[in-house]
Parts: structure tokens; C-alpha cells; sequence
């Protein structure tokens, strides 16, 4: 029987082809597909479509799409071995860790790509990108999916989704996972390294539709005042801030800014603390600057992505738990998004 997959396109660069008279990206219509692409049609595997109208920018993105995409993966589960999503790169790394807590239960892979150069160009990157996706997203083992993860795939890497961040515009390897190792490097074979691939269980495979965008980011910097940080922390409707800090954790120990944040804590805010490193992890107790913040009720992110720790915050808030239950399952790994 041959593997199906579903390719869903919501845009981005992958997906356009350049005018030949005018010049202007277009997207192209994914009915001829294999027009652009022929080589899809030696594989052995049924590839089915779905295209977004209208495309959405990137740069667009937002969680109503989120939960759009989840529906459409739990509406066509069944029917396909595998996903493929193109996407605009700049907000991959959100889409791919709002995904990764939205599919629970997961047994079939969820492969977002995307290019830097649109598909319809020569010097496209796009068609490695998405022809090793597909045959990602179809590979199987003893009967069962290999990487049955939300995962980015991008210039011969494979990344688990929430470990990914977006680190360069230009070059074709636009993204790392610095604190997690790849899934899978493809070169003349895709050497899967499955000790670090999460194992599917036979549980049920459910979605989780409730999004709560009452988050903000507050970003440290030498010079920060006062009136920002109370801007920030008073803001109407907020219920979580996560606080971007220094190194592994550290914060300013100024009077004024203890002062702040536990008088939000008090008040039931929620404050994370998230590393601006993309390498390493928060500790807080480490140094004097950072044993504070957990006097002071902040709860740690260690070595958690903005994008995850972002996304996640928006799961646990939206599914309605107290807020104990927020911090502590912040804290928690959930889908492989933090190191245990």
C-alpha cells in the first residue's frame, strides 16, 4: 500500500514562482504540483494537497491559523501516514512549537519547511527542502512512523520543532537547535538519529483548540527604566510576562526592579524567565542576580526557545489551569521542549 501524505501549503516563499513578463512572485497552484517539482513523481507515495486562499505572510501568522492547521491534522489523521506543512520561515519556529503542544499523542510526522528562494527559481533551495520532507514524512520502520514529531526540516537537517529557532535570513541553514541535537541529517541517505526522537505511544490522538494570547515579553537591557518594566507588568488583561534575562538567568538586583516583580507575583501574575542566549539554560540560584528571582515566585524556563516558551504559556493558559498549575507544568517538559 503505498504512504499517503498530505501536503498543506499556508505560504510563504516556498510557494511562489517568478512572472515571466513582470517579474512578480506569484504562488503557483499546487494542482500542478509535480510541473514544478517532477522528481516528486518517483516516489511510491500518494501526495495529496491542500492550499490556503487567501496564502498567508509569515510575517501574518497568528494562532487562529494554528488551530486551523491542527483541525485540518486531525480531520485527514486517518487518512495520511504523514504532513508535510510549507510555511514562511520567519514564524516557523512559533508554528512548529504551538503545534507540538496543540497534537498530543502523536504517531505521524508533522514536517514544516519552507525555503529562502522561492521554488521557481534556479538556484532554489526549496525543492531539497521539500522532496526530503515528504520522504521524511513517509519514512517508516517495522510498521510504524519514525519520527512521529512536530519537527522543521531545513538545508539537511532535521530539528524537533520546539527546539528550533530562526538564526540567519540569508543563508540557506536559517535555522539551529542549539540545545537540542538534529533528529536527522540527510546527505546521500537520512541518518536518523533515533536516540533522540520521541517515541510514539498507543494513546489516542487528540487537539487542543484553546489558544490564550494574554502573554507579553519584556526584554532586558542595560538602562531599562522603570516606567517600561511597570508598563509591561500593569498591562490590562496580561496574565503571564515572560522576562527575557541575561546569561543563565541573571537580572538586575536594583531595588526598584525586585520590587516590581513581586508585587505583580503577589497579584497572580505569572513571570517566566527565559534566557536571551540561545544556548545554555536559565538556573536560577546560580548567581547572587538570579537567587531573587525565585524568592520572588519567577519560574524558570531553563533551557526553553522564546518561541516555546511563548506557545506553551499559550496552551496551558488557554486550557484554563490555575495558576500553580501554569507554573508548574511551565516548568515541566511536555513534548520533549525542555531538557528534563
Amino acid at each position: 500500500m503505498q504512504p499517503g501524505i498530505l501536503v498543506i501549503y499556508t505560504g510563504g516563499t516556498i510557494g511562489m514562482v517568478e512572472d515571466s513578463e513582470t517579474g512578480v512572485l506569484n504562488p503557483f497552484d499546487f494542482e500542478h504540483l509535480t510541473d514544478q517539482i517532477p522528481e516528486i513523481k518517483k516516489f511510491n507515495y500518494r501526495i495529496d494537497s491542500i492550499s490556503f486562499d487567501p496564502i498567508i505572510d509569515s510575517s501574518n501568522m497568528e494562532p487562529a491559523v494554528w488551530v486551523r492547521l491542527a483541525r485540518l491534522l486531525e480531520e485527514n489523521y486517518e487518512a495520511y501516514e504523514g504532513f508535510v506543512i510549507l510555511h514562511g520561515s520567519d514564524t516557523m519556529a512559533y508554528t512548529a512549537s504551538a503545534l507540538s503542544f496543540m497534537l498530543e499523542n502523536l504517531s505521524r510526522p508533522v514536517i514544516l519547511t519552507g525555503s529562502q528562494l522561492p521554488i521557481g527559481m534556479i538556484r532554489t533551495d526549496g525543492k531539497e527542502n521539500f522532496i526530503t520532507a515528504i520522504e521524511i514524512a513517509a519514512a517508516r520502520k517495522d510498521g510504524r512512523a519514525i519520527v512521529p514529531e512536530v519537527c522543521i526540516y531545513f538545508e539537511y537537517q532535521l530539528y524537533r520543532g520546539n527546539r528550533t529557532h530562526k538564526y540567519n535570513a540569508e543563508h540557506f541553514e536559517a535555522f539551529r537547535s542549539v540545545n537540542y541535537p538534529v533528529l536527522a541529517q540527510a546527505g546521500v541517505h537520512i541518518r536518523y538519529n533515533e536516540a533522540a526522537i520521541h517515541q510514539a505511544t498507543d494513546q489516542e490522538f487528540r487537539i487542543f483548540t484553546r489558544l490564550d494570547t494574554n502573554i507579553a515579553v519584556l526584554k532586558l537591557f542595560p538602562g531599562i527604566s522603570p516606567s517600561v518594566v511597570s508598563a509591561v507588568l500593569s498591562t490590562e488583561g496580561v496574565r503571564a510576562v515572560i522576562i527575557e534575562t541575561y546569561g543563565a538567568g541573571n537580572a538586575p538586583t536594583q531595588q526598584w526592579f525586585m520590587e516590581a516583580l513581586r508585587e505583580a507575583t503577589a497579584k497572580g501574575l505569572i513571570i517566566c524567565n527565559v534566557s536571551q542566549c540561545r544556548g545554555g539554560a536559565v538556573i536560577q540560584g546560580k548567581y547572587e542576580t538570579s537567587a531573587w528571582l525565585e524568592k520572588a515566585g519567577v519560574v524558570s524556563g531553563r533551557d526553553m526557545t522564546i518561541e516555546a516558551a511563548v506557545t506553551k504559556l499559550m496552551y496551558l493558559l488557554g486550557n484554563g489551569y490555575s495558576t500553580s498549575r501554569v507554573k508548574k507544568y511551565f516548568q515541566k517538559p511536555l513534548r520533549g521542549e525542555m531538557t528534563a
